[in-house]
């Protein structure tokens, strides 16, 4: 295989992992980018590579204040934001996410990038980060402040050398109260636009439409056949390049907007696939912005019914995020959507820690593993364990399991196995534009 054609690393199987993250040991992160640096050919100068330590402060003072089991869901779930934050902008590259110790995590990546897009990469990721995460009793919030440390390797620089440069020039941001991100170099990248202009224009793309839908197909476990696919987001931004749906949405946040782009998303995905041949499922997935509205259902049915796509063959995929609202208000808001045909599915399954309760209380028709919960089932008995409860738990209460991030065979056959229904993954399909997606359906 090719050095461009290599699939995403991520934190995938395979890999020691980190036991209260899941995220890849150091260790093998090092033994990564060595191996990157090795299959490079040499005569294509030195190998892609960028790297960002970031550290999470406070961590110690959460362990204090509301004890070390919160002090660990807030790192379970800072490591679950990088790693969807990888998976999405790094899509198209190398790449590996690794706890380094503590509230320390390192991303490495084998990627042709400019300084300005990797700089503003590290700006949206401490973006995510600081994001406020609650407690697992639900009686308060906690919010972690980061730090990022950003560098290129150049000729001759090994996994050690990058290593402790990032984690000198983690200690200097620290001592700089005003400094969230710092290059290794000590020169901050001149990028050329602000994030006022950057948000200016996200508003301009949706009004535009030049947010582009990307397709991640879903296949039958039981025949390998095509049977839907996830809506995406993606935008080609002129100077920083392509955005993935995370980071579009914490722009579209800072200006209260997020609403409106997931209805413009669901508006396009619609349409498009309304126009697609086959009588493949859509699922879109459905904001805390979006449910908050009294009269959501109500407009959200009005956008299914003038795009033509028929509402039996869609799924809304809600997150942990959307379940910490109220759960009257919730039920309320998704019982009409179900009354009209359209089925509901719980995103993230195994990602936090308060999923298990709302199961009995919501209309749930499937539950949608994360990939954390996917990655070890071949190796770990005790993964395979747990995915045997899930599915043992789903099926009492007449609900399929869907599984994401399948990026090996040994896991889709083990998924098919234990009677997951669907999956979608990197193993099979990376997400693809329209007119890829309808060259699938074989059309």
């Amino acid at each position: 295989m090719g050095i461009e054609m290599m699939q995403p690393v991520g934190y995938s199987a395979g890999y020691p992992r980190d036991r209260l993250t899941g995220l890849a040991e150091l260790a093998t992160a090092r033994d990564m980018i060595d191996g990157w640096q090795a299959a490079w050919p040499a005569d294509a100068g030195a190998c892609p590579i960028h790297a960002m330590l970031i550290s999470v402060g406070r961590i110690d003072t959460v362990n204090i204040a509301y004890g070390e089991s919160t002090g660990d869901n807030a790192l379970i779930e800072i490591a679950r934001r990088i790693g969807q934050f990888a998976s999405d902008e790094l899509e198209s590259a190398a790449w590996i996410a690794a706890r380094a110790g503590g509230g320390t995590f390192l991303i490495a990546a084998r990627d042709r990038c400019s300084r300005e897009r990797w700089q503003w990469l590290g700006e949206a990721l401490a973006d995510a980060i600081a994001m406020p995460i609650e407690t697992p009793q639900h009686d308060g919030v906690v919010r972690l402040w980061p730090r990022v440390a950003l560098m290129r390797t150049v000729e001759g620089e090994g996994p050690d050398q990058m290593l402790d440069q990032l984690a000198q020039t983690l200690d200097l941001a620290r001592q700089d109260q005003g400094r969230r991100v710092a290059w290794v170099t000590g020169e901050t990248a001149r990028i050329g636009i602000t994030n006022q202009q950057l948000e200016a224009d996200l508003l301009a793309a949706i009004d535009r439409a030049e947010i582009e839908i990307v397709f991640q197909p879903q296949y039958s476990l039981a025949d390998d056949r095509l049977t839907g696919a996830e809506a995406l987001a993606r935008w080609q931004h002129s100077e920083i390049g392509r955005l993935g749906a995370n980071t579009l949405f914490t722009l579209a946040e800072r200006t209260d907007h997020v609403a409106q782009l997931s209805r413009h998303i669901a508006e396009r995905a619609l349409y498009e696939a309304a126009r697609s041949p086959g009588n493949w499922r859509l699922s879109i997935n459905v904001t805390p912005a979006d449910l908050a509205s009294g009269n959501f259902a109500d407009e959200f049915a009005s956008v299914v019914r003038h795009s033509g796509f028929p509402p039996e063959r869609l799924t809304l995929e809600i997150t942990e995020q959307v379940l910490l609202a109220d759960l009257e208000h919730l039920g309320r808001t998704l019982e009409p959507l179900k009354e009209r045909g359209m089925k509901i599915a719980l995103d993230d399954f195994g990602a936090g820690y308060s999923n298990f309760r709302y199961l009995k209380h919501l209309p749930v028709d499937s539950i949608k593993l994360d990939r954390s919960m996917v990655e070890g089932i071949a190796e770990d008995p005790r993964d395979r364990a747990i995915l045997q409860a899930i599915v043992a738990m789903a099926r009492a209460l007449d609900m399929s399991v869907v599984a994401e991030g399948v990026e090996e065979e040994a896991q889709r056959a083990i998924l098919a196995e234990e009677g997951v229904a669907i999956y979608q993954g990197f193993l099979k399909s990376l997400p693809l534009s329209l007119e890829e997606f309808r060259q699938t359906t074989g059309n």
